[in-house]
């Protein structure tokens, strides 16, 4: 595949998400002494935990204590996706890009069109091992699960999120992408939770990333249409455009 011609310089060697800081802090809140590119961009493998859970320990734990309180008000949490590593992520990303393609969408529009739900690779916080999609697994849905309104007034997992807004910070999952009308990025999604104890930590570290030499250095399918520009609001608006809470 031919390496990208689009990413130019623009007085800047790179975009880093935050003031530009040298190293790394001797530990995070979460106890781990720091977060490796490799690990925040999906591309080490994790020590998981809990089967069809997929979770750090820590969240994992948490995760199960928050599934017991909901079960016993009726509430049955399943997880639908957890972890994705790297090439899992870049699988997601090019068969969407190949179906908009097909369906005559240009370059640009189709990757417009991927990221109203679906993060470039190396940038998913599904990378982390913290956050999770989840439904009510005892209320019987058709068709596609992760759909806001079915979340909502009237849809089967109403119930789940009245719960979820009620008791999910008490055991450290916080919604990720609120339906705050003047958020920016990926679009509303009631199903994704992060653990912040360690995501908040794990953000930190990834917005230290320079994100115009990693991508530099990334080649699939539409890669080659990043540009400087593009990466810049990306980041801006869908990485860090988010629950206030996760900052």
């Amino acid at each position: 595949m031919k390496r990208r011609t689009f990413i130019r310089n623009s007085g800047m060697a790179g975009l880093a998400l935050g003031l530009p800081i040298s190293g790394f802090p001797a530990h995070t809140a979460s106890g781990q002494d720091y977060y490796t590119p490799e690990e925040l961009m999906g591309k080490t493998d994790l020590e998981l935990f809990g089967e069809g859970i997929n979770l750090r320990k820590e969240a994992h734990e948490a995760f199960v204590r928050m599934k017991r309180a909901a079960y016993q008000d009726g509430i049955d949490i399943s997880v639908v996706s957890s972890y994705r590593n790297f090439e899992r992520q870049r699988a997601i990303f090019e068969r969407k890009y190949i179906a908009f393609t097909d369906e005559g969408l240009e370059p640009l529009e189709a990757i417009d069109k991927i990221i109203e739900y679906s993060t470039i690779p190396g940038t998913s916080r599904h990378h982390w091992g913290t956050d999770v999609d989840l439904i009510d697994a005892s209320k019987p849905a058709d068709g596609d699960v992760l759909v806001a309104d079915k979340f909502e007034s009237g849809g089967p997992f109403e119930d789940f999120k009245t719960w979820m807004d009620a008791n999910s910070e008490s055991y450290g999952f916080y919604l990720v992408y609120t339906d705050n009308p003047r958020r920016r990025g990926f679009k509303y999604e009631p199903w994704h939770y992060s653990y912040a104890p360690i995501s908040r930590d794990m953000l930190a570290e990834y917005r230290r990333l320079n994100l115009i030499r990693l991508m530099e250095e990334e080649d699939f399918l539409g890669s080659e249409h990043f540009t400087t520009g593009f990466l810049r609001t990306y980041f801006t608006d869908n990485i860090l455009d988010i629950n206030p809470d996760l900052l």
